[in-house]
């Protein structure tokens, strides 16, 4: 029967397309994350408060914000690579635009990548040895004024200072 679909070969289809649907939905919400609170002391003096996911093992970083639509204003992730070293991200699979703030093990921020774009396999470097990168939403860094120099201040940067 040329051009003609059996029912079994319908719903063989419709549970594929829910499957590759619903599949980022359950990943998402299988991850766990803790989350604390992070300060960036600016160059200037200010004190800037969030409350970040922490990112500290390598299945949490490997996953990071991907698939995540919404996320709040003073909300971000740490990632804690446990040394310091040279790292790189990419965003595919993930939908909100970022900045990505590098620091040091002393939790200094020695680069910022503003506006990372979505779905990108675009290398993001660090452009240097570091421990830690902070996730925030785009725009952040800018709004904020946030510069390299800068310092990170949390549970997860305290704990494990040089």
């Amino acid at each position: 029967m040329g051009g003609l679909f059996s029912v079994e070969m319908i719903r063989s289809a419709f549970m594929a397309l829910f499957f590759l649907v619903a599949l980022p939905a359950c990943a998402q919400q299988d991850m766990h994350f803790e989350r604390e609170p992070l300060i960036i002391q600016t160059a200037a003096g200010k004190m800037l408060h969030f409350t970040v996911e922490i990112a500290a093992t390598g299945d949490q970083r490997a996953y990071g914000l991907m698939f995540r639509k919404a996320m709040a204003e003073d909300a971000g992730m740490i990632f804690d690579f446990g040394v310091s070293r040279r790292v790189t991200m990419w965003m595919e699979n993930t939908i909100l635009p970022l900045d990505m703030l590098f620091a040091d093990d002393r939790g200094v921020i020695t680069h910022i990548k503003e506006d990372a774009t979505p779905y990108s396999r675009e290398v993001i470097d660090s452009m240097g040895e570091v421990r830690y990168v902070v996730e925030v939403n785009a725009g952040t860094a800018r709004k904020l004024n946030i510069r390299p120099g800068d310092r990170l201040v949390s549970a997860t940067t305290t704990k494990n200072a040089k």
